[in-house]
């Protein structure tokens, strides 16, 4: 993972972009970790995983009884619709 500061990146934001598509890139402010820049398609996987993980916790908890089952059937298969099913 490439890394930089902030004023760095505020001065080469064009170059970083590019990076990005490539890599994910670590922004430092005051020398700390503050932000990290990914490619729109890095966060649409994340996000992908995220829905899936949250569908699979909803399933369990359909199962255990602890979640109502309309509202979560609903959303699962919304889920399932987005990413061709779990």
């Amino acid at each position: 993972m490439k890394t930089a500061t902030a004023t760095e990146v505020k001065s080469k934001f064009g170059l970083y972009l590019d990076i990005a598509q490539r890599e994910p890139v670590m922004i430092e402010k005051s020398g700390r970790q503050a932000v990290v820049l990914i490619s729109a398609e890095e966060y649409a996987h994340l996000q992908s995983l995220e829905d899936l993980a949250l569908s699979r916790k909803i399933r369990d908890a359909i199962a255990e009884g602890y979640a109502g089952v309309e509202e979560t059937q609903h959303f699962l298969a919304e889920m399932e619709e987005r990413h061709g099913g779990a």
